[in-house]
Order: C-alpha cells, then sequence, then structure tokens
C-alpha cells in the first residue's frame, strides 16, 4: 500500500536564511512520521541548507525544481542532475506547468531531464496538466497521456515503476481554482491506466499526485479521492505551521 506523499514546491521563495528558520519552526512541530512521506523543493540557493536540517529524518527527503539535460558543460544559470545528488538532493520535478508555460519547456526536453534524473540516481516527478481551453475541449485525457508518454520516452518499464507523477491542472495552480475530487480522480484513474502498459502492469508502485491551489481546507477531500496517492503543494507550502498542518492531514 503507497504511503501519502507530501511534496511542497517553494518555487522562488525561501531564501537559505528563511529556509533554516522555516525548517526550525516545521520540525519542532512535526515528529517523526512512519505512515506518509514528506518532501521539500527549494530552490537550488537553498537545498544544501534543507538536506543539512532534515538529515535525521528519513521521512523527509529533498528535491530540486529543475535539472538541465546535461552533466556538465557551457549552460550558465543551469543545474545538472548530478550536481543536485551531490548536494543530497533525492528527487526532481520535471515538466512542471511553469516551466512549459513561462519558459517554453518542451515535451522533448521533458524526456531529457527524466533520463538526465536517471543517471543521476534522481527520482523525476512528472508533473502533467491541460490548460482550461483543452479542458473545455474535452482534450484532458489526451493531453496528459501525451505529456506522460513523451516525458517517460526513453525509459525502461521497470524505471517508469520508479517515478513518480504529479496531475496538476495549470487551470488550477496559484488561481484558487481546485479541481473537484470527482476531476482529480478521473485524470489520476486515465494516468493510472496509461502506467498499467508502460509499467509492465507494476502501476501500482507510482504514486500520483493532485497539484493545484491545494490548501488545509481541501487537502483531505483531494487525497480521499480515488487514485490520488499525495498531493503537491505551493503557496500552501511556505508557512510552517500551516504547512505542518497540511502534512497531518
Amino acid at each position: 500500500m503507497r504511503h501519502p506523499v507530501f511534496a511542497a514546491n517553494w518555487k522562488m521563495n525561501q531564501a537559505p536564511a528563511d529556509a533554516k528558520a522555516f525548517l526550525k519552526q516545521f520540525m519542532a512541530s512535526y515528529p517523526r512520521q512512519q505512515d506518509r512521506q514528506v518532501l521539500f523543493f527549494p530552490p537550488a540557493l537553498s537545498v544544501s541548507v534543507v538536506v543539512d536540517a532534515t538529515k535525521d529524518r528519513p521521512d523527509i527527503a529533498v528535491g530540486v525544481q529543475n535539472i538541465h539535460w546535461e552533466d556538465a558543460g557551457a549552460f550558465t544559470g543551469e543545474t545538472s542532475a548530478p550536481m543536485s545528488r551531490a548536494a543530497g538532493a533525492r528527487f526532481v520535478l520535471v515538466g512542471h506547468s511553469e516551466r512549459r508555460h513561462v519558459f517554453g519547456e518542451t515535451e522533448e526536453q521533458t524526456s531529457l531531464k527524466v533520463a538526465a534524473a536517471f543517471r543521476a540516481g534522481l527520482v523525476p516527478m512528472i508533473c502533467v496538466g491541460e490548460t482550461l481551453a483543452q479542458r473545455e475541449s474535452g482534450d484532458t485525457n489526451a493531453v496528459i497521456i501525451r505529456q506522460l508518454r513523451a516525458a517517460l520516452a526513453t525509459l525502461a518499464p521497470n524505471q517508469v515503476a520508479n517515478c513518480m507523477v504529479a496531475y496538476e491542472p495549470v487551470w488550477a495552480i496559484g488561481t484558487g481554482k481546485t479541481a473537484t475530487p470527482d476531476d482529480a480522480a478521473t485524470a489520476h484513474r486515465a494516468l493510472r491506466l496509461e502506467l498499467k502498459g508502460l509499467t509492465n502492469d507494476r502501476e501500482e508502485a507510482v504514486p500520483i499526485l493532485y497539484g493545484g491551489s491545494v490548501n488545509r481546507g481541501n487537502a483531505g477531500v483531494l487525497l480521499a479521492a480515488g487514485d490520488v496517492d499525495g498531493l503537491l503543494v505551493g503557496g500552501a507550502s511556505l508557512e510552517a505551521d500551516g504547512w505542518s498542518g497540511l502534512v497531518r492531514t
């Protein structure tokens, strides 16, 4: 049985000193848990601070928000997967909607980044999601399955089974709008069915998280929806006491 996963995407927030203060407060109010996993995705400059603060907590792990697909080279401003692993990260977000829609990340690039993650020993959390126009035209499942297939195109079934997936409808991210539990369950069911073939029937090994304006008020009903194995949270993960309460949902 999969334990729920609570992932905090801090985006471009929490500088090193802020991250240190956050973790001190959070760790004081959140004792070690055996039945769930908490992930932090801080900005790159704060990764080492979060790794150090959580080093004695096996129920908490750290990831990076982005990687380049090359392992090294003349790519000013970028961070590689091997560098991220060396800094203590174990996970990486790939294909987040902001990477796709703000920075123009392509489906081919998500595939390259997933391959780079596996070369370095990072677990990719592959983000998929439709825009409002795609949803209104009835294309949700076609879009998210296409994105999933593209990201996983270079992987063997046993590697796919060691990934994570996050469904984050673009129209719900940072807007205050949230998919209903039925909406989330429908999308997650489609992803789970696609993963069945991609993993050679090991689809149950892959946690599928929901992301999109998640907060303490709606976390419980979203987690209760079918095939929702956890939550990818943005703004509601930036305040230590609030995040501590949310991850105990």
